[in-house]
């Protein structure tokens, strides 16, 4: 089940099979940034059909600045 700082991979898009954080969920799509392509600012909107759940789940802390994002998706590019 996605939630807010869950950690998914890209299926599909320029993106593919790269590491994002979910930041919102919407009725029918889920926001997603990785702090570099995608800052927390313009966050991507992407059909949760084309995210996968890695079981990951980022703090609180690691999505209030898109530096802190990048550390601690890179911290968990090691995991998985």
């Amino acid at each position: 089940m996605l939630e807010k700082g869950s950690v998914v991979r890209s299926l599909a898009g320029r993106d593919k099979d790269g590491l994002l954080a979910v930041c919102e969920i919407t009725d029918d799509a889920v926001c997603v940034c990785d702090g570099k392509e995608r800052p927390l600012g313009n966050p991507k909107r992407k059909n949760p059909r084309h995210l996968a759940d890695t079981g990951l789940r980022l703090p609180p802390e690691a999505v209030v600045s898109n530096k802190a994002l990048r550390k601690a998706l890179a911290g968990c590019a090691e995991r998985v």
